[in-house]
């Protein structure tokens, strides 16, 4: 009888935090910036070759891009104002 309540107990856990996982936001803001101006940003920076990524993630844009050197770098936006942030 207590193993049933172990794991119970363990199955109730795990699926509140499947729900708590799930109220996150998953999409940009209503008032945010177009995704088309937050590029035409990263395309106007010095060095730009091309973007190799973007993902929607922790309430910002993630842009990936690559300089003439190859070199990789990532940029945080913030969709509303569409000022750089921190990736931390």
């Amino acid at each position: 009888m207590p193993r049933i309540l172990i794991v119970s107990a363990a199955v109730c856990l795990m699926t509140a935090g499947v729900a708590v996982a799930q109220t996150a936001p998953s999409e940009p803001p209503p008032n945010g910036k177009k995704l088309s101006e937050i590029i035409a940003k990263v395309e106007q920076r010095p060095d730009f070759r091309y973007i190799g990524e973007v993902n929607w993630n922790d309430g910002g844009y993630e842009v990936t891009y690559y300089t003439t050197d190859n070199a990789k770098v990532e940029i945080k936006f913030d969709p509303v104002s569409g000022q750089t942030k921190s990736l931390r």
